[in-house]
């Protein structure tokens, strides 16, 4: 019986004496392989790339928002607070307000908030610090408002006006005092609604009083940790749910309930199949690509067997059986398969960090892909090299040596 060392060698004389065949033998591999590793690396880096833009949001989040207006007031600020598992909570008024700056007005978001905000959501202060809670007519503005929204930039201890309307068309006009500048989180993703670039931060009494308002639209509370956020915002549903008269029963029922909430984890959790779906999708194109380049191989195995049906012939001739010419083929075809899997692994690595630096994510490569890509290399070359193997075995030494 043929040795494996022997047949190794006799294998890598074949391939070496028809390169190009060869060459072209393994690029669907190589391009398959590369494919997989790319779209999996890729899929991984944009799962990192959801829930570093998740977390730069806030810690632990809960956010609950109304649908209906004038519905949060302080008793609901205060039922949440006294949660338990609630480390801080900030009520939230919006409105789209005019801000003036140097005889310049533009339409800006306005929030009012507290100052918990600035640790439950995660502010990074640039300049100057947030709005605090012994706070009137001061504010905390984005850093796109600073330095890109007006003509000259706004720093710290500038002034700028607000104006924002009241029912039945009246305005009111206050002069507040910015106390720091929001550093820019170049994030795609707006936590709670509040894109912090581009808004104008101040006391939510405040922006109350200049409303002739006492109502909340949302809040913006952090559990003390990751791993009871579910838990605590459970809890804050069934507190909030009781308080509106919402049975327990329909607490799964969204549409009886005249507010939402979500918090870190579900957003979490939808990101993550958004980003596994596309990880599947990508990794299926790319084993199509992989099915192409087996198919690849198959025929040119089949080439080479029609090629080689004298050489098959006279070492039939010389003793070789037929198990041994299937245990040669079958070894020409995983050579083949195991290079090009070795070069797409590389081709792939290099063109996953090169797609994840031009998209600006984070590279990632999980360290399974190289064993992954190495045993998808050998079975597809093991499943490519088995029925071209088969016919070559199956010849009849008389009819082999027959053949021109």
């Amino acid at each position: 019986m043929l040795k494996v060392r022997q047949a190794i060698g006799i294998s890598l004389g074949s391939i070496a004496s028809a390169k190009l065949r060869s060459g072209l033998t393994t690029l669907g591999i190589i391009i398959g392989i590369a494919a997989v590793v790319a779209n999996v690396s890729l899929g991984e880096s944009f799962n990192v790339f959801f829930e570093e833009e998740i977390n730069a949001q806030g810690s632990n989040f809960i956010i609950v928002y109304s649908q209906e207006p004038n519905l949060f007031y302080n008793n609901e600020l205060q039922l949440i607070e006294k949660t338990p598992g609630i480390s801080g909570v900030s009520p939230i008024k919006q409105q789209l307000g005019e801000v003036t700056y140097f005889s310049q007005t533009k339409n800006i978001d306005i929030a009012g908030v507290t100052g918990d905000y600035e640790n439950t959501a995660n502010i990074i202060m640039e300049s100057g610090s947030f709005i605090s809670d012994q706070d009137a007519f001061s504010a905390a503005i984005g850093s796109k408002v600073a330095n890109e929204k007006f003509d000259r930039n706004i720093s710290s201890r500038s002034s700028i006006d607000i104006t924002l309307r009241l029912e039945g068309g009246r305005t009111v006009t206050r002069t507040f005092k910015v106390k720091g500048i929001i550093e820019n989180l170049n994030t795609s993703f707006v936590g709670g609604g509040i894109d912090r670039d581009v808004t104008i931060f101040i006391p939510v009494s405040t922006i109350n009083q200049m409303l002739e308002e006492d109502d909340f639209s949302a809040f913006f509370a952090m559990s003390d940790n990751i791993e009871d956020v579910v838990e605590t915002s459970d809890e804050v549903d069934k507190r909030l749910a009781r308080n509106f008269g919402v049975s327990s029963r329909d607490l799964d029922d969204e549409d009886s309930k005249p507010y939402r909430i979500f918090n870190q984890a579900d957003v979490l959790e939808q990101t993550n199949q958004l980003a596994d779906t596309l990880r599947n999708f990508l990794v299926a194109v790319a084993l199509i690509s992989l099915l192409v380049g087996s198919i690849g191989i198959m025929n040119i195995m089949l080439v080479t067997v029609t090629e080689r049906t004298r050489e098959i012939g006279i070492m039939k001739a010389l003793g070789f059986s037929g198990t041994d010419i299937l245990i040669l083929f079958i070894i020409e075809s995983i050579i083949l398969s195991l290079f090009g899997g070795l070069l797409g692994l590389a081709v792939g690595i290099v063109g996953a960090y090169a797609i994840t630096t031009a998209l600006d994510l984070p590279f990632l490569y999980p360290h399974y892909v190289f064993e992954v890509g190495i045993l998808v290399a050998v079975i597809v070359g093991v499943a490519a090299g088995v029925y071209p193997a088969n016919k070559a075995a199956k010849l009849a030494p008389v009819d082999a040596l027959r053949h021109e």
